[in-house]
């Protein structure tokens, strides 16, 4: 019999926006026909469901700012009443697992159209190969396939339903789920289909090391440390979920011998080589070693890991825990530690409890439903990241001055206000936190993470739209001088500026980096792309307010635009460590010499920028460059030509003032070309990209940045021609 997906009825979906905090997006079903009815799908819906928009055809362009502004007649219709885009932030495809365990082992369920289009996301998002990878667009490895396999199975499908059994004798392929990199170890030891033994240590010990220790978890990214921490936890109290039929099944089917005979110390440093990306460092594995004796000889005085040691250390991380719960309205940073984070509020506390509770009423805001099913996204939403481009994007255009925009550009005004962060976190230096007083966060306020392009973003958001003469001024200078002072307490000596906080340590603590898959994470690193979102927020501000900080902000900007020299590459490149790649970092840079007048007249490093673009456009005129040159850290060639890419090497030959306005031109041909009747562009590959390897999806991208580059494009060429 043929294997029928599993699916719900679309039409029964809507997107609840806002109902517990600002910029908050909820997907949820209707059963009663008569609730449909009352309140029916709109455009967003219907867009992101892959149904029938209704949106009307629109006079075909002629010229590039024509085309920018169909594509913005179409995109508004995706803006929801708060003022915010409501869009997916999809990819990563080990998160869904991790959700699926946690809520397993504390014994709570979704809803059962939630787990339906759960079951259909994960497969449609399996590869032709058999399995899944790290991410949408690698190919299979074993942490992908295992925890997607584990989680079908917990969702209830079959052992050998539909492609069940193909999937289980790939695993077995590729030597079974003993070879699991470590955050696998971890979810599969919670679950109980692996043994804790055969983790790496990951002492919650760690914890209690003083501040000035080089090493120290403080120390380390955030992401790290927050994934780390309720790890930690589970690892230091050996917690594992009820053992049910399931778990014992599971056990026979992931593995390729008896699960009573696997030798489980053997396993700690046993990743397959399908998964690595970033061996473990001779230092980790001695550590190790070390550490596994700490943990096996519960009797041996002076060093052993039941003394009121490990007591003193599970207290401490629980504090933490509970620091970053109450900091961030129990969303946590991100949506690995959440699911941790869940289980640790369960296991010490109960399913009865506030923080169970609390952490229960937060799982939606991660869940998006799209046309291939429901997936968990990178965080609880991009929707200040988006909407601060999409504001400059108008403005810069003129596009914002034209009546039929004004509304909805005033409505993103609206959104930037209720979402400024107005003051430090709860748990401030208790937590390790930056300052984030005046800040904006990736996603929502509520979230709480300043982020340094984020903020900087979301300034210079303000900063366009007041400058209007139709818009009321909303932000006045002292909310403006917040988000300067945390711009300013974001530089490194170096120069260059990091994503969420300083870097705390050296590099050398790679040594450490346990997680196999991902690559340069032990530290907060330094980026073109933050650098240059900090530095020109400083100049616009600059503008508005010059006597405040006059000689901080000079000093900052002249030690960002030396590290943005510092760091070019040989061939005239930047490499992008949040989009892909070269093309995208090397827009950002080339904005931060034009702040400081460098242009392809005067500079040898601009123009060799864009000679490193102009010599990888296309015959069609467009660029195309695939994740892998973030993996590889070389330019990889895409087979096609991605509108996204192609707009942002637009931007940049704009920056860099690039005379041959024909190589301007065909690009803003290709763009248009692409473009549907309806004014939208249909999604392509991949945009984004974390930690060198992994990739993940900014659909919202396809429309900000073409309708940017074109609106751009236009201005400039007309200039040309002049």
């Amino acid at each position: 019999m043929d294997f029928k997906f599993p699916s719900t009825d679309l039409k029964g979906w809507r997107l609840k926006v806002g109902e517990d905090s600002h910029g908050q997006q909820k997907w949820v079903y209707l059963r009663d026909e008569k609730q449909r009815e009352e309140w029916p799908q709109d455009v967003t819906e219907k867009y992101w469901l892959g149904l029938d928009t209704g949106t009307p055809e629109l006079p075909e362009a002629k010229t590039p700012l024509e085309a920018a502004r169909n594509g913005y007649k179409f995109y508004r219709n995706l803006q929801s009443h708060d003022g915010h885009f409501s869009t997916e932030y999809g990819g990563p495809l080990f998160l869904i697992p991790g959700l699926v365990i946690a809520m397993n082992v504390c014994g709570q369920k979704l809803l059962p159209e939630q787990e339906t289009e759960l079951k259909r996301y994960i497969l449609n998002k399996r590869r032709k190969e058999g399995g899944w990878g790290l991410h949408t667009a690698a190919p299979p490895t074993v942490f992908g396939t295992v925890m997607n396999y584990v989680a079908l199975r917990i969702l209830g499908m079959g052992p050998d339903e539909g492609p069940m059994t193909e999937i289980r004798a790939l695993i077995h392929e590729m030597g079974g789920a003993t070879g699991i990199p470590t955050w696998g170890k971890v979810w599969l030891s919670v679950l109980g289909v692996y043994e804790w033994d055969g983790v790496g240590s990951i002492p919650p010990e760690l914890w209690l090391l003083p501040d000035w220790v080089p090493f120290a978890p403080w120390r380390w990214w955030i992401h790290v440390r927050q994934t780390f921490t309720p790890m930690s936890y589970l690892y230091g109290s050996r917690f594992v979920g009820p053992f049910t039929p399931l778990v014992f099944t599971l056990r026979q089917e992931i593995y390729t011998q008896p699960y009573e005979t696997i030798r489980w110390s053997a396993q700690q440093s046993n990743i397959s080589p399908y998964d690595v990306y970033s061996p473990h460092h001779p230092v980790l594995d001695i550590a190790h070693g070390f550490l596994a004796y700490y943990e096996a000889m519960p009797s041996l005085p002076g060093v052993s890991s039941c003394l009121p040691l490990r007591s003193s250390a599970l207290k401490r991380v629980y504090d933490l825990i509970r620091y970053e719960d109450e900091n961030t309205g129990y969303q946590t940073i991100g949506p690995v530690s959440k699911a941790f984070n869940m289980v640790c509020r369960y296991a010490k506390e109960g399913p009865d409890s506030k923080a169970f509770k609390s952490h229960l009423s937060r799982v939606d805001d991660f869940l998006w439903l799209s046309k291939d099913g429901l997936m968990m996204m990178g965080t609880n939403g991009s929707q200040l990241w988006d909407l601060s481009f999409m504001a400059q994007a108008l403005v810069e255009t003129s596009l914002a001055d034209e009546p039929e925009f004004k509304k909805s550009t005033l409505k993103m005004l609206d959104w930037l206000d209720k979402a400024q962060i107005r003051q430090n976190p709860k748990w401030y230096h208790e937590g390790y936190r930056h300052r984030t007083k005046g800040a904006w966060a990736f996603s929502t306020p509520e979230q709480s993470y300043v982020v340094s392009d984020c903020v900087s973003e979301g300034l210079k958001a303000v900063i366009a739209i007041q400058s209007l003469p139709y818009a009321p001024k909303t932000l006045d200078l002292g909310r403006m001088r917040d988000a300067i002072d945390t711009i300013l307490s974001m530089q490194n000596p170096s120069g260059g500026f990091a994503s969420y906080e300083l870097q705390r340590g050296s590099t050398k603590m790679e040594w450490l980096n346990a997680a196999e898959v991902f690559g340069n994470i032990m530290v907060d690193y330094e980026y073109p792309e933050c650098t240059t979102s900090a530095l020109s927020a400083l100049k616009h501000f600059s503008k508005l307010d010059p006597t405040y900080r006059q000689q901080d902000i000079q000093i900052t900007v002249d030690k960002a635009i030396k590290y943005i020299h510092d760091v070019q590459r040989p061939d005239g490149s930047w490499y992008g460590s949040w989009g892909i790649c070269f093309t995208y970092a090397t827009m950002f840079a080339l904005e931060s010499l034009a702040i400081a007048g460098e242009t392809c007249a005067n500079s040898e490093g601009v123009r060799r920028a864009c000679k490193f673009l102009v010599d990888r456009q296309m015959e069609d005129g467009g660029w195309g460059e695939t994740y892998m040159s973030c993996v590889t850290m070389e330019y990889a060639q895409h087979k096609q030509s991605q509108v996204v890419q192609t707009a942002w090497a637009v931007l940049a030959l704009i920056y860099g003032q690039y005379e041959d306005k024909s190589v301007i031109e065909r690009a803003c041909r290709l763009i248009m070309k692409r473009q549907k009747p309806d004014g939208r562009w249909e999604q392509e590959d991949t945009e984004g990209i974390f930690n060198k390897n992994c990739a993940i999806d900014y659909p919202a991208f396809k429309f900000i940045f073409c309708i940017w580059a074109l609106g751009r494009a236009d201005k400039y060429l007309k200039r040309q021609s002049q």
